[in-house]
Formats: structure tokens, sequence, C-alpha cells
């Protein structure tokens, strides 16, 4: 008789400009995740600053001009976003002038000059955004600005596929949103039920780990340098900028990753600790984030809030610290 608990139905699709992969286990269907994509794209059509019309699009055009109302989810999302910017901790949803100017990742990538990055500067301080709590509109101050939620987006859209599944009654699965990690549940597939992560060699191909982490029910994001570089004649740059530079944020990070409660609490997480530059110092987690891991450019793997039970080191060009 089979073992309905580890039962799992598994399907691949397209979004968010990435591969992602639902998995469930027990009684859930196809159809099951067929309506967790479509919660998804319902989501990216409101959230997209990648096509023509969006409601993003809609606030983002209207910059300087007037306050746009928008939907209460797009709402609340974008205010996390931009009061989490005012804090000036690195993280910044109103970047995307920068982004676009250097094209990191995308065709057309090039280093600005310095007067270039001067004049996107000042297009990019979430001091300028006006919230109205009353009818969910949200204006920028300036023409030129940009609002752009996809450092969150997959966070918070992992989490509200979570809510479905608990609606649905879906115990146990894995929501994959392009290495955006949710896990619901315990793992029926091991016996000790905690999940197995990798954590990616940031030197390697996609798919190499250099550590393996024993977690429970959580999500894990990770933030790293590795993922969108730019190299030319006079140096690499990376994707992650600085709003205070302009350019990309230097220090001997490779990578953060955070497990946490909340997927969209871990995006903020790991950009607040890229930007703190140091992996060895006491670390105060935000609510509800469980560990940490930092792999440094010189090859050191330190670990916060981890079980030492709970890691197991993979490549031993690596040097593993737990704290």
């Amino acid at each position: 008789m089979e073992n309905l608990s580890h039962r799992k139905v598994q399907k691949a699709y397209r979004g968010l400009g990435t591969n992602i992969t639902l998995s469930a286990f027990g009684s859930a269907t196809t159809t099951d995740l067929d309506d967790s994509f479509l919660l998804l794209q319902q989501f990216e059509d409101k959230l997209t600053v990648n096509r023509s019309q969006s409601e993003l699009m809609s606030v983002n055009n209207s910059a300087g001009i007037k306050p746009v109302s928008v939907s209460d989810s797009t709402y609340h999302l974008a205010k996390l976003a931009i009061l989490t910017s005012q804090q000036g901790f690195g993280f910044n949803a109103l970047i995307g002038p920068l982004v676009k100017l250097w094209k990191i990742g995308f065709s057309g990538a090039h280093v600005p000059t310095d007067t270039e990055i001067k004049a996107k500067l000042q297009l990019i301080d979430p001091t300028q955004v006006e919230l109205n709590d009353q009818d969910f509109s949200i204006f920028l101050k300036k023409p030129g600005m940009q609002l752009d939620l996809g450092a969150i987006a997959k966070g918070y859209i992992a989490d509200r596929i979570q809510d479905l599944w608990q609606a649905k009654g879906i115990s146990n699965g894995i929501i994959n949103l392009g290495g955006n990690l949710l896990l619901k549940g315990n793992a029926p597939h091991h016996v000790d039920r905690k999940w197995r992560i990798g954590i990616q060699d940031p030197f390697a191909k996609r798919g190499a780990a250099i550590l393996s982490v024993k977690t429970g029910p959580c999500s894990a994001v990770t933030s790293g340098i590795y993922e969108r570089l730019l190299k030319t004649s006079t140096g690499t740059y990376h994707h992650i900028l600085d709003s205070l530079t302009g350019y990309p944020h230097e220090n001997n990070l490779a990578s953060v990753t955070v497990f946490s409660k909340e997927s969209v609490m871990a995006e903020i997480e790991t950009t607040r600790l890229f930007f703190k530059d140091d992996p060895t110092a006491t670390y105060e987690p935000l609510t509800d984030i469980f560990g940490v891991i930092f792999v440094t450019k010189d090859k050191k793997i330190i670990t916060h809030g981890l079980q030492s039970q709970d890691l197991t080191l993979l490549d031993d060009s690596f040097e593993l610290s737990i704290n």
C-alpha cells in the first residue's frame, strides 16, 4: 500500500524571469500546482516593471505628475519596501534608474560615467515618495523616479503561495522560485523529517554546493555577487549597487543566505547583512530569522544561529566557522 505522505507531485514553470518548480507531498494534485502558478502570474501582472503595463508601471509613468492608486496587496508590499528603504541600510526599492543605467546582467551592460551616475543618484531617494493609506496611492515626487519591487517580490509571492497551500490543506512541499526556497511543513521523505538545502559555490556553476544544511520548515534566500556580472577591461562589476556611491558595493562577501519564517523578510535581511560588510560581527537578527550563512571571497563559510550537527561541509577548499 502506498505511503500517501511520501507521494509527490511536481511541476516546472517559467515566471518572474526565472525557472520555477513547485513540489507538494500527500494528496496534492497538478491542478493545485497550476492554481499556485496562476496566483503567481496574477501578482507578476501587477508588480512587474519589465512590461509596458502593470500597476507599478502606472506609478512609475506618473512620477512627478500625480499619485496613483493601486490594489491593496501592491500597496502594502510597496509600503513595506519603501519604509524599509528609508532605513538606509542598503535596501532601496527606488534604485531602478541606477540599475537600468548599468544594465548588469542584461544586453547593453556598461560602466557609466561619474556624471551619469550622479544624475541617477538624484532619482533614487526613498524619502521622495508619498504614501496614502486611505486610497492606497503612491506618488513618486520627481519625474524619472522608478519603484521596483523585484528585490522582495519573489519572497512575497512565495509567502502567498504558502497561504494558498495552507487553505488547500497541503501540509508539506517546496516552493522554488528561481533559488528562492520556501519549505512548507516537514520533509516526509527523510527519516529525521528535515529538509536538505545546498549552499551554492559562488565560484562554480549553478548546482555546485559547498555546504549541506538540514532544516525544518523555513524560507531560504540567497543574495550573491555571482548571479549577474559585468566584466570589462577595467574590472569585474556585480549587480548589487550602493545607493550612496552609485557603484557596486564592495566588500569581502560573495553571498549571504538567510533562513527565516517569512520569505519576504529573508529577502530584506540578505541585503541588510550584505551591506553590514562584517560576517564575524555579533549578529542581531530581525524578527523570525532562524539562521544565516556568509560565504566570503577568500573561501570562508561563517554561520550564525545554525547547529553544527545540521551542517555538512562538501568542499574542503572552504573553511567552516560555526557561531
